[in-house]
């Protein structure tokens, strides 16, 4: 059985039922008007058993009976080098910040359990009954922001002291962007390379400012004033509204539809169709460099990857980029507020040093990629090849 750092349970489950308080705006723009179907936390009139869960879930993904987690849930057809929460956008609501996920089965693995990385499968979700606007813990500087999924085991209660969760994560739970994309409806295209990650956690710093208001959990994540600062866009407050029905999210006026039942488990639930780790190995693992099943029916995999690795390329050309012209606009500021020639020498010198030990990350970054972007478009070359040598499916009368 394969260990990381992160799996290590944390606390109890926060798993109450909570009245429905008005978050504080904290600058932001209000809803006109709030609806007054509106629902608290788990006050959502409807309650499922985990097994509605395995099954709306199981035509979008795999089930795998993964050890130490029980049953997981491992989606399929997202893209090349997909991760969590980076197919949709955020909003500001009465729960802070949450996300609305792109996909039909978003409501679910983005707003209970948690997701977690392994090897040979990939990402993966762990099933959860609490609901929240976004199960995330956040990183900010003055050009990227991001965020990275709470992995499997970490919970939350009243109390709790936050200031340092995310810190102990592995860089591959990162998604960061540069900080002026942040309310993009497109967070996808902005999403930069995870080779990137262990440089941007050193240039940007944890803020979790998760707080309770009664029971209920707020993730209000980074603080209103620096993202209007860091976008330079309004930030507007959205209220939400319970759904009568599963689905993606709708946005009505002010008012946020989503779809937020109470889940409860019982001894013996179990998805009807699942893998083992050797089954779903076997199966997941080629998947994870295909793009969506939307894709033209004539383009080939290994077309598809080597277009989303230009658009890699070019992402990480232009961060980097980023990078040398903060270094010299820092300088620059510095050299200017300087009186003495000594000190003047000294900033000089140390932004040379600075220089240097950017260029060697960056090439480490660029070589890292590329040894990926070499197997990655290898593997979807094998897997063009075996598409085509396979026989032809026989249909049915």
């Amino acid at each position: 059985m394969k260990k990381t750092l992160w799996q290590i349970a944390f606390v109890a489950l926060l798993a109450v039922s909570v009245p429905a308080v008005t978050a504080s705006t904290g600058g932001v723009t209000p809803a006109a008007t709030s609806s007054p179907h509106a629902l608290g936390l788990q006050d959502y009139g409807t309650d499922l058993d985990l097994d509605y869960c395995y099954n709306y879930l199981a035509p979008f993904g795999n089930w795998v009976q993964l050890d130490p987690w029980g049953y997981v849930w491992c989606p399929r057809h997202m893209g090349y080098r997909w991760r969590p929460y980076t197919q949709g956008h955020w909003i500001w609501t009465d729960f802070g910040w949450t996300w609305l996920s792109d996909f039909e089965w978003g409501w679910i693995p983005f707003h209970y359990g948690r997701w977690g990385w392994d090897d040979d499968l990939g990402w993966f979700w762990v099933p959860g009954t609490t609901w929240g606007p976004a199960w995330v813990t956040w990183r900010s500087g003055d050009i990227y922001t991001g965020w990275a999924p709470f992995p499997p085991g970490m919970e939350f209660r009243a109390g709790m002291d936050f200031a340092s969760f995310g810190m102990e994560l592995p860089g591959r739970f990162w998604v960061f962007i540069g900080a002026s994309h942040f309310l993009d409806r497109d967070l996808y295209s902005c999403v930069l390379p995870f080779e990137r990650n262990i440089t941007l956690m050193n240039y940007t710093t944890i803020h979790n400012n998760f707080v309770f208001r009664g029971t209920r959990f707020i993730n209000e994540g980074l603080g209103v004033d620096t993202i209007r600062r860091l976008t330079r866009r309004e930030v507007l407050q959205y209220r939400l509204q319970d759904s009568r029905q599963p689905g993606a999210a709708r946005i009505v006026g002010n008012d946020v539809q989503l779809y937020r039942p109470s889940f409860t488990g019982r001894p013996g639930n179990q998805p009807k169709v699942f893998l083992n780790r050797e089954e779903a190995k076997r199966e997941v693992a080629p998947a994870r460099i295909y793009e969506s099943r939307e894709q033209p029916p004539t383009r080939t995999a290994e077309t598809a990857v080597r277009q989303r690795q230009g658009a890699e390329r070019k992402l990480m050309k232009d961060s980097q980029s980023q990078d040398l012209k903060a270094l010299d606009k820092r300088q620059s500021e510095e050299q200017k507020k300087a009186q003495a020639t000594a000190e003047r020498s000294r900033i000089q010198q140390n932004y040379q040093n600075g220089k240097s030990e950017m260029s060697k990350q960056h090439q480490t970054e660029k070589q890292q990629m590329g040894d990926r972007h070499k197997a990655d478009a290898e593997q979807a070359r094998r897997a063009d090849q075996s598409r085509r040598q396979a026989p032809p499916v026989k249909k049915k009368k």
